[in-house]
């Protein structure tokens, strides 16, 4: 029987009424909850924040039963008096660091060691400080929960694997802040945590994060220095001492890698602050934010060769920015101007860059992992005929990114089957961040998350602390290299919490509590366990911080205003760049499109 739209839902909603197990489960409080009710037209509200207008979409708020209450109990708070000192928000231009570093430090003793991990899920995942990839039939795979790598707690602090606790050396640190001559010299520093932490000494002296520049980065912006003032007369020795301190203190900063990941990671929650509202203002028409995440992109960006390609799923600008795409690339895409190098034919935040190795993010989940084992292959052949010739910087491997959603597409099961199959030399990097749209993890698999279904392909594999950016760098340094060496895929899962909503298109706070955002920007935020660790050692303070972000805030609004002044692209591009000549279908269509526009007198470039 054929039934009308109206009838068929008329229907099966009697269907459902009458059905065993609805009556089963009427009376139960827990049903009743499911029974969600939605606002037919949200409600906008509007207040001004620095110069920019924040728009909240007021949602009618959905009970949910008990049992997602109680998953959704993941993140703690800090213990005594830390977590009243902490702040209790974090947004893109307040990040309260002095507030959160000064009860972090304060209270030092009183914040206990943590042996779990817990940011997805009920399951305490156990913490390692053991830099291990379990490798297919020479390691036995781990009992119970795999671990989590980790060097770097919420404090900012190591962990030191013989007491399996997190540790300050205050000594080192003043010895440090006292013998070092240069500002922000980086292997001054590589050696002071070699020795505070002999753990991880290999860690730290093969780290990139430690290794400066060749040149200066671009993108980092000079600090202000106060220079003796040229009057005429010759400057007196002491004043030209100063000046030529103060140069190689620049040039120094302009060098130091791990100032240019810190920086960065505000600067990309700048972006995302500032492109997320101007969607919200209708500027846009659609954005999504990394916030919470940025320590997995600058980790493993600056652990990959630029000759290694990446594929993206839609959450990993930060990769794209440390390979040097400028906000004025990023906000010439999102607002899908003639500088748009996709020449406005994607969605804002689906980029892409060839001189970059980055390709271009598509819309549908899980695309990307297939293509990713393909370019893996090509590159193996390549090596395969090249081998005697290939120098060791030229070697390359294929990355791809996906949430713990895209582990659900057959794309998954495909990709992995295929590149453990054909051992490919490429890694595939899981972020975990607790919910595919609004799917939490517990709805998602009823396994040990995805770096479990490694062993089953034949994978090597390795879970690591997603917001700790000297893990994240050392996991993808040592996955590459046994990449290379193996010739076989790695598999990475980055436990970490998504902040924000997963788009504009989403409210979150229809299904999960508030409570657990903050949370997750309260204790466990990347930026401020970096921003603690910078402090530590005197490479970090207020004036700095405030000075980092006012110019990245800048930096981003001028970019954008610049992007959305520029023209929309030529109305010709629309059929080029498929073929290397346009066939017959295409230059009908072209003057089809042509002639409609100027029947109904539609002005066009």
């Amino acid at each position: 029987m054929m039934l009308r739209a109206p009838q068929a839902q008329a229907a099966t909603t009697l269907l459902l009424r009458n059905s065993p197990s609805r009556q089963a489960t009427a009376s139960s409080p827990s049903s009743t909850m499911h029974q969600r009710t939605f606002a037919s037209i949200p409600h906008h509200l509007a207040r001004q924040n620095n110069g920019m207008v924040n728009v909240f979409v007021k949602s009618t708020k959905v009970p949910r039963p008990s049992r997602i209450i109680k998953t959704f109990n993941r993140l703690k708070p800090l213990p005594s008096a830390a977590a009243a000192a902490v702040p209790s928000s974090l947004n893109g231009d307040n990040l309260n660091h002095e507030a959160a570093i000064t009860a972090v430090s304060s209270t030092a003793a009183d914040i206990k060691e943590k042996e779990h991990l817990s940011y997805a899920g009920n399951i305490n995942i156990p913490i390692t400080s053991q830099l291990k990839i379990v490798l297919p039939g020479v390691d036995d795979t781990p009992r119970g929960i795999w671990p989590v790598f980790r060097m770097m707690d919420e404090s900012g602090n190591f962990l030191q694997p013989d007491t399996a606790r997190h540790t300050t050396n205050a000594a080192a640190v003043v010895e440090h802040n006292t013998t070092t001559n240069k500002v922000n010299d980086l292997h001054q520093l590589q050696l002071t945590l070699s020795n505070q932490y002999p753990h991880y000494k290999h860690e730290f002296m093969s780290s990139g994060l430690f290794r400066p520049g060749k040149n200066a980065y671009p993108d980092m912006t000079m600090m202000t220095k106060k220079k003796p003032a040229a009057t005429g007369a010759t400057c007196t020795k002491e004043e030209e001492a100063v000046a030529a301190a103060a140069t190689t203190d620049e040039e120094s900063y302009t060098k130091n890698t791990l100032l240019r990941a810190h920086r960065q990671m505000i600067r990309l929650r700048k972006m995302d602050t500032i492109l997320h509202n101007a969607q919200r203002q209708g500027r846009i028409s659609f954005y999504m934010t990394h916030h919470g995440e940025e320590a997995i992109h600058m980790g493993s960006a600056s652990a990959l060769s630029p000759h290694d390609t990446i594929f993206a799923q839609y959450r990993e600008a930060g990769l794209l920015m440390w390979r040097g795409f400028t906000l004025d690339q990023f906000c010439n895409q999102c607002f899908s101007n003639e500088l748009d190098l996709g020449k406005g034919r994607q969605m804002p935040v689906h980029y892409g860059c060839r001189a970059l190795n980055y390709q271009t993010v598509s819309s549908p989940l899980g695309t990307q992992l297939t293509q990713a084992v393909g370019a893996a292959y090509k590159f193996k052949l390549d090596a395969m005929k090249n081998d005697n010739d290939m120098e060791e910087k030229e070697k390359r491997i294929s990355i791809v990114y996906f949430g713990e959603g895209a582990a659900s597409t057959i794309d998954f099961h495909s990709a992995c089957n295929f590149a453990a199959t054909l051992k490919t030399p490429m890694i595939f990097f899981c972020r975990n961040n607790g919910y595919a749209i609004s799917t939490p993890v517990e709805d998602q698999y009823a396994g040990d998350g995805i770096i479990s279904r490694a062993p089953g392909y034949g994978m090597a594999g390795i879970r690591v602390d997603g917001n700790d950016i000297f893990a994240v760098h050392a996991a993808v340094a040592k996955a590459r290299k046994v990449a290379l060496e193996t010739s076989a895929p790695v598999m990475i899962e980055a436990m970490t919490y998504r902040q924000g909503h997963h788009s504009t298109s989403d409210d979150s706070s229809r299904y999960r509590a508030v409570d657990e955002v903050t949370a997750a920007q309260d204790v466990t935020d990347p930026i401020l366990r970096m921003d603690r660790f910078l402090r530590q050692y005197g490479w970090m303070d207020d004036k700095a911080v405030a000075s980092i972000e006012d110019e990245e805030r800048v930096a981003v609004l001028r970019a954008m205003e610049g992007a959305e002044s520029r023209s929309d692209p030529k109305l010709d591009t629309m059929f080029t760049d498929v073929y290397s000549e346009k066939p017959p279908h295409l230059i009908r269509q072209e003057m089809e499109l042509v002639a409609h526009l100027k029947r109904h007198n539609i002005a066009h470039d």
